[in-house]
């Protein structure tokens, strides 16, 4: 996650700068074994693909895709936004399942007319992994998401659903929140979703959006603020065992494991030993939905 986060500042710029055009998301994954989606998938069927990585299939334990999935209310038919994919845990998942079943999937990138080179060379490898195989993961559209620019995320009130993991601290380090709620709500239907997966913080204690972690009642404060009604939370993401009072924040924790102050080289000598019985971050799973006209 810290790499996610130092990647975001570091590789965003190079590799997903394009995507995700801020720090918070990792660089891309290996490349995937092609395979075919057969006409509609059932959820297990697309945790289950040969397509995805060990590396992601790993995860599935603390990241939860069956129980996701029934949380947001995603169907095949749907048209679904992923906000700054990272490294493709959930665009594995949510792409293959919404081609099988006529939905659409839209991830998110930087305006490609503000980017260097080396952004646009990134942001199209990254993409060139899902467009050679569009069979498994049908026609992938890349909406901008970006500040410094006037294009939309995708056309107003056009999309069933949009999907924001462990974004919303970065949303606040880089001053963006704002625009990035003003912008999903734009772009969602009338009564269309939000779901929101963030390190959540100590609602005892002040925030401090550089640890990575975000107060829960502060979140739906913004959101309701930003003219979303709140519809749920779900604990399918918690962790009663993160103090969230590591030193080098969030980042400290598995799968990144950080052991120094980002910036410096990593510390041999620092035990991480009790990080890693943490686990994962503890964290907020919510749904907000654009009122109905």
């Amino acid at each position: 996650m810290r790499n996610v986060r130092t990647s975001l500042l570091a590789v965003s710029a190079i590799v997903l700068g394009a995507l995700c055009a801020t720090p918070g998301v990792a660089g891309p994954a290996g490349a995937k074994p092609k395979a075919a989606a057969p006409a509609g998938l059932a959820t297990q069927a697309v945790i289950d693909g040969a397509w995805r990585t060990p590396q992601d299939r790993a995860r599935d334990g603390v990241r939860h895709p069956t129980e996701s999935f029934a949380f947001w209310g995603l169907k095949p038919n749907m048209t679904v936004v992923e906000i700054r994919p990272g490294a493709g845990y959930w665009t594995d998942l949510l792409a293959p399942y919404l081609a099988a079943g006529g939905g659409k999937l839209i991830v998110t990138s930087g305006d490609p007319d503000k980017m260097s080179d080396a952004q646009k060379a990134g942001r199209d490898r990254y993409l060139k992994r899902y467009q050679d195989n569009a069979a498994l993961y049908g026609t992938l559209e890349v909406g901008v998401f970006a500040a410094n620019s006037d294009k939309l995320l995708a056309a107003p009130d056009s999309v069933d659903l949009i999907i924001s993991s462990r974004n919303f601290h970065g949303f606040v380090l880089q001053n963006i929140k704002d625009y990035a709620l003003k912008s999903m709500f734009s772009a969602l239907k009338p009564g269309g979703l939000v779901a929101i997966e963030q390190h959540r913080g100590d609602a005892r204690r002040p925030q401090n959006a550089a640890s990575g972690y975000i107060r829960q009642d502060w979140v739906i404060a913004q959101m309701r603020q930003a003219g979303f009604e709140f519809v749920a939370a779900s604990e399918l993401n918690a962790n009663p065992k993160d103090t969230k009072d590591h030193p080098f924040g969030v980042w400290t924790l598995p799968p990144t494991l950080q052991t120094a102050p980002s910036g410096q080289p990593a510390n041999p000598s620092f035990d991480n030993a009790k990080y890693k019985a943490i686990g994962e971050s503890d964290r907020m799973t919510l749904l907000f939905r654009k009122p109905a006209k």
